[in-house]
């Protein structure tokens, strides 16, 4: 039944809701990434220490998302059946163990297993958020709340830079590497926070006892009420959205563009300090940070530019252009100063490019629907994940510097703007008031709701 608020109570309790999830959410996907990309500064010392090669390094790194790959969809279907609260719980303990566990390897191999099994304990994280998100939010804060969630990911590296490279330089307990406090320090809080997200995190809003009775129930209809707003969109069971050929076509475009993403953030460490061999890790660190604020500032600007412009499709397609020739400008430069601007503006194009690209699958499917594609798409696109670095580790091996992997990133990166300029998948204009929702975006979605 419909509750009848004014525009003031209806701020006020979606006030109070963001005041209550999103913070908390903010730091739990910091914390992931933070676990997920520390491996690039504790190559620093780490490859050395256990007679990595680049091309082994790469290998490592990017080993984490084949088990990414294979348990990110089984992971999505658990978070239905178990709910959101207890399964997002289970992952961060989960990760904060084998992210602790890092700390004790002793060779390659050991290395190699336990990158894939973070992986395993990783996979669902981010589409589960993304779920847990259209539980409270509606369509009109949704994509606001997506915007300020994804912030995360270049704020954790600029926490991460400085954090790890102070912790490196500084912490030898009990004989310990400093690589491997490191891994041990920054893993722990997973675990600790998993077990706070039991109590913190809140299911559903009629479970929410930090709000009135009449929020509860004005918020819940909201919800429920927008849920059948997409008649006509397409609703396919879980295997059909697997075969379907745009969500496979949105997959290959976003394995592309983690291959770019993800290939810089593993190696700009060694890329910084390639550009100057006298720098310690230290100012490695603080300068690796630099690109991650600029990016942050222009995330969010364009991601509100799409929502007040109601266009996904070339606020998906554009950052990526710029993102391909930044990295290829980033290979060809020998000035510091010049290439770090280079990685900036190129970071900014890729991280630009998420939240719009999100948007996607609620322009051709149901909602219901659209939740599956989003863990298909980051299933398989994440493989890019591991093709990016070990790229860049092979073209370092093979020529002594990163440059060709940064061309070759660039290259891949400018095939996934031609790409995401080749998808059919409905207009990006929102729909008038008044008027069904067809299943094309509104000005403000953002993510699909379950």
């Amino acid at each position: 039944m419909a509750i009848n608020v004014d525009q003031r109570e209806a701020t006020a309790t979606m006030r109070t809701v963001s005041r209550r999830i999103l913070p908390f959410l903010f730091v739990l996907y910091v914390v992931n990434y933070i676990d997920r990309a520390n491996i690039g500064f504790a190559a620093l010392q780490m490859n050395e220490e256990l007679g990595l090669s680049s091309q082994a390094f790469g290998l490592a790194a990017g080993l984490f998302f084949w088990g990414y790959f294979l348990f990110e969809v089984p992971s999505n279907l658990a978070l239905a059946r178990f709910g959101a609260r207890r399964w997002i719980a289970r992952i961060l303990v989960s990760w904060g163990i084998l992210a602790t566990i890092m700390a004790f390897t002793h060779s390659a191999t050991q290395l190699y297993v336990l990158r894939f099994l973070l992986g395993v304990a990783e996979a669902g994280f981010f589409p589960g958020i993304v779920v847990y998100l259209t539980y409270w939010f509606r369509k009109k804060e949704v994509a606001t709340a997506t915007a300020l969630f994804l912030t995360a990911i270049p704020a954790s590296y600029i926490l991460a830079a400085p954090l790890s490279a102070l912790i490196m330089d500084h912490v030898h307990w009990f004989g310990l590497s400093g690589w491997r406090w490191m891994f041990i320090l920054e893993g722990a809080p997973a675990v600790l926070l998993g077990i706070a997200c039991y109590f913190v995190l809140t299911e559903r809003p009629a479970d929410a006892t930090w709000l009135t009775e009449r929020q509860r129930a004005w918020l819940t209809a909201e919800l429920d009420q927008e849920q059948q707003a997409n008649p006509h969109a397409r609703k396919l069971s879980t295997l059909k959205v697997m075969a379907d050929p745009k969500v496979l076509l949105l997959a290959v475009v976003y394995f592309v563009y983690q291959a770019g993403s993800l290939g810089v953030g593993y190696w700009l460490p060694q890329i910084v300090k390639d550009f100057s061999d006298g720098l310690g890790n230290s100012a490695i660190g603080f300068i690796s940070a630099i690109p991650y604020v600029v990016a942050a500032f222009g995330m969010v600007w364009w991601s509100r530019r799409s929502d007040r412009l109601g266009e996904r499709k070339l606020h998906s397609a554009v950052p990526l252009a710029l993102a391909a020739v930044t990295l290829i400008a980033a290979g060809f430069t020998h000035s510091p100063v010049l290439g770090l601007a280079m990685i900036a503006l190129s970071l900014t194009g890729l991280y630009g490019f998420k939240s719009p690209f999100w948007a996607l699958p609620t322009l051709f499917l149901t909602r219901s629907t659209a939740a599956v594609a989003v863990a298909v798409v980051n299933s398989i696109g994440n493989l890019g994940g591991f093709f990016g670095p070990y790229a860049i580790g092979w073209a370092k091996d093979s020529t002594g510097s990163a440059t060709g992997g940064l061309i070759f990133l660039g290259g891949l990166v400018l095939v996934a703007f031609l790409l995401t300029l080749a998808l059919r998948v409905g207009g990006g204009a929102g729909t008038p008031a008044g008027q069904p929702d067809t299943g094309e975006a509104s000005p403000t979605s953002s993510v699909p709701a379950p």
